[in-house]
């Protein structure tokens, strides 16, 4: 999908529609020592298997679902909207 680069929507902080760049959100590096991390691991060591589930085969269809941010030109405020199932996403001009 050919999605714009720019998009005049609202801006939760300026109160009005502004415009706004568009991007694609990625996850950060999961920190090391975080709860669900560190009791993940607990579990995982000494005897005994995998705690969870392991996927064997590929289930899922073959589409991503894409999570877009939005940025405020004027404030810089950033807003992440809930992402659509596309195969692949492109920001044209």
């Amino acid at each position: 999908m050919k999605a714009p680069k720019t998009v005049k929507t609202y801006c939760a902080r300026c109160k009005v529609h502004k415009e706004h760049t568009l991007s694609l959100y990625k996850k950060g590096r999961e920190r090391r020592l975080a709860a669900g991390v560190r009791r993940y691991h607990r579990k995982k060591a000494g005897y005994g298997s995998q705690p969870k589930p392991v996927q064997k085969r590929f289930a899922k269809s073959g589409t991503k679902k894409y999570v877009i941010r939005y940025k405020c030109k004027v404030c810089g405020h950033t807003t992440v909207r809930k992402g659509n199932r596309l195969k692949k996403i492109e920001f044209v001009q």
